[in-house]
């Protein structure tokens, strides 16, 4: 079974979290919610509390196939280890993903180099060495990232569909009313 960390930070915008666990969960994906603030409960941008499955000290050396990262704010870009986990991930050409404030840890982290990426509008220039696409969801090689809440299921069924295949993206968008973008 696939395999995937979903960080959560005080501020992470709701949506992109859930919804993004939802759906890969239905594609029969193993999703563990990783806290960055040391404490199990975080606090969404909407004031929305979650439980985390797990602590980064405790998850970061897990075997996951896919690290993502939803948006709301651009405090993950201050967490040192997320970061250094990111480098390694893009080291050894495993998925990474991001959406909308999100992308910031991939321009940070210096791992964009010519790659499209897309993330909230206004925040272009925290993709450090990006090329800036054009579609709400762009994946280059490993990296896939998207532009904000709204784009949250097509985002999610992208992730599905690297990790399970496009037959169980397709019964996933079916069962979710959304159709899978190309």
């Amino acid at each position: 079974m696939a395999k995937v960390a979903l960080f959560l930070i005080d501020g992470f915008e709701e949506t992109e979290a859930l919804a993004t666990v939802d759906i890969l969960r239905r594609g029969e994906v193993d999703v563990t919610t990783v806290s960055l603030t040391g404490r199990e409960r975080v606090m969404g941008k909407h004031s929305v509390p979650v439980v985390a499955d797990a602590l980064f000290e405790d998850a970061k050396d897990g075997p996951f196939d896919m690290l993502v990262v939803p948006g709301g704010t651009i405090a993950y870009t201050e967490h040192e280890g997320l970061l250094e986990l990111v480098r390694r991930y893009d080291a050894g050409h495993k998925f990474l993903a991001a959406i909308c404030a999100a992308p910031a840890v991939f321009g940070k982290a210096g791992i964009l180099s010519g790659k499209r990426a897309v993330c909230y509008p206004g925040m272009e220039s925290w993709l450090a060495g990006a090329v800036v696409g054009k579609e709400i969801v762009e994946t280059d090689g490993h990296i896939t990232t998207a532009k904000g809440p709204a784009t949250t299921p097509f985002f999610a069924l992208r992730l599905l569909e690297l990790l399970r295949g496009k037959e169980v993206a397709d019964e996933v968008s079916k069962a979710f009313l959304v159709p899978l973008i190309r």
